[in-house]
């Protein structure tokens, strides 16, 4: 019996860094898809507007996800439905306003004001000295990116600063969410909760005419890319990694949001924005080597 929990603990034990680079990997193209995505999607705010593009995207994700995940609605107790509508407000509220900063401020300075929701989470969930140093460094990593100064757009900052507060619910409910809706059914029921709050938008470009053309298909690929892709793996690496590790590891979406700035939309960092991304890549580097020192210590 002994020898049998000892295979057990070790057997986890092993498996323990393969969590860490699993998540790590997962994470990884969660943020690379999400940031082309947004990127995409602000090609289209001419035409669709940017909560146009919001409730486009929206009814994308509702419209994969639903047959993929299948939902078993009738037998949802009240404990997994008020965090999956609570997640579904909230994705609503985070798209509307990110995409409102993206389009006051641009990709890369509103993301990396949305990422201190995620910062916030990792700093709240800190145990240990090293933990706060690391969530201090992503936090110096961002400030050097941004550099706000008087000129600074005010309703651009709170609208990404909204987005933030969002980012931070959505982690937490998504960890929440995963230990109480098997497979793909949290993110698919928040997404439909999150196309039913935005369809009189998609009404209204409907009964306007611009539910059409070029601009409705890049809304389309920025909900495949923003919505189905990074929902569905969040989920799954919430499962891998710490609400803390997950915190932290955010912070590589402002690189990506700027890099896709740079890439889709023709946005040239400046000199201190290059050395904010450097200072979190820096950050993630270590989080993630920390990350693997623990588990295999455990």
């Amino acid at each position: 019996m002994t020898g049998a929990a000892d295979t057990s603990i070790a057997s986890a034990s092993a498996d323990a860094p393969r969590g860490v680079l699993t998540g790590s990997a997962l994470l990884t193209g969660s943020g690379l898809s999400n940031q082309l995505g947004a990127a995409f999607g602000a090609l289209a705010f001419d035409a669709l507007g940017t909560s146009g593009v919001v409730a486009v995207r929206q009814l994308v994700s509702a419209a994969i996800l639903l047959p993929v995940a299948r939902p078993k609605f009738r037998s949802f107790t009240w404990a997994q439905w008020w965090p999956a509508l609570l997640l579904g407000v909230v994705l609503a509220t985070m798209n509307l306003s990110l995409y409102g900063a993206v389009d006051r401020i641009g990709l890369g300075l509103a993301v990396t004001l949305e990422f201190l929701g995620p910062l916030a989470v990792a700093l709240c969930s800190s145990r240990t000295r090293a933990d706060l140093l690391l969530a201090a460094g992503a936090a110096l990593g961002v400030y050097v990116l941004l550099l706000p100064d008087a000129s600074s757009d005010v309703l651009g900052y709170a609208l990404g600063l909204l987005a933030a507060c969002c980012w931070a619910s959505y982690i937490l409910l998504n960890r929440m969410l995963g230990g109480r809706l098997s497979g793909l059914q949290a993110p698919a029921t928040a997404t439909l909760v999150s196309s039913l709050l935005t369809l009189p938008i998609t009404v209204h470009l409907i009964a306007d005419g611009r539910f059409l053309g070029w601009p409705l298909l890049l809304a389309a690929l920025s909900g495949l890319l923003c919505s189905v892709i990074p929902y569905s793996i969040d989920v799954i690496a919430l499962r891998w990694v710490t609400t803390r590790f997950f915190g932290v590891f955010m912070s590589i979406n402002p690189m990506f949001a700027a890099l896709a700035g740079v890439v889709v939309l023709g946005e040239v960092p400046v000199a201190h924005e290059w050395i904010g991304m450097a200072i979190i890549v820096g950050v993630n580097a270590i989080a993630v080597s920390r990350g693997l020192k623990r588990s295999r210590s455990a």
